[in-house]
């Protein structure tokens, strides 16, 4: 695997040149479980950080908290959440979720529809370049 040196680290620590398809900006997700119409992934939204402004087609997703605190855009409304809440974003809905805390968000991401993939993502706004993309890195 190509590797890189990250500006400000130390020549000895090398990461590599592309990052795991799971990592992102915002932080990182993890796939959980998943089967015909379903998938489950456990999210982590570092502080300050948060997801591109979105929707898709062919899946709802259902988001129950259980560390940190979050701001969710649900079709441009913005509502507080904390650890024990529960969001249902419907299909079509457009939804952000943010971290609003010091430490890190976690949440469980429950999806179900009949098709998981990153091309089911039409983003609207994003704080990394990645509008109207389904490119994960932006690249």
């Amino acid at each position: 695997m190509e590797e890189t040196l990250l500006s400000g680290q130390k020549s000895e620590e090398l990461v590599p040149a592309t990052l795991p398809d799971n990592i992102r900006p915002w932080g990182r997700y993890d796939v959980i479980d998943g089967d015909d119409g379903f998938q489950v992934k456990r999210i982590t939204i570092l502080p300050g950080q948060r997801v591109s402004y979105q929707r898709h087609r062919r899946r709802e997703e259902f988001w129950m908290i259980v560390r940190g605190s979050a701001v969710v855009t649900l079709n441009d409304l913005d509502t507080s959440h904390k650890a024990g809440e529960v969001i249902h974003v419907k299909l079509r809905d457009k939804h952000r979720i943010g971290n609003s805390g010091d430490g890190e968000l976690i949440f469980i991401e429950v999806q179900m529809g009949d098709y998981f993939g990153e091309d089911d993502i039409e983003r609207f706004e994003d704080a990394y370049g990645r509008e109207g993309t389904t490119t994960p890195h932006g690249n």
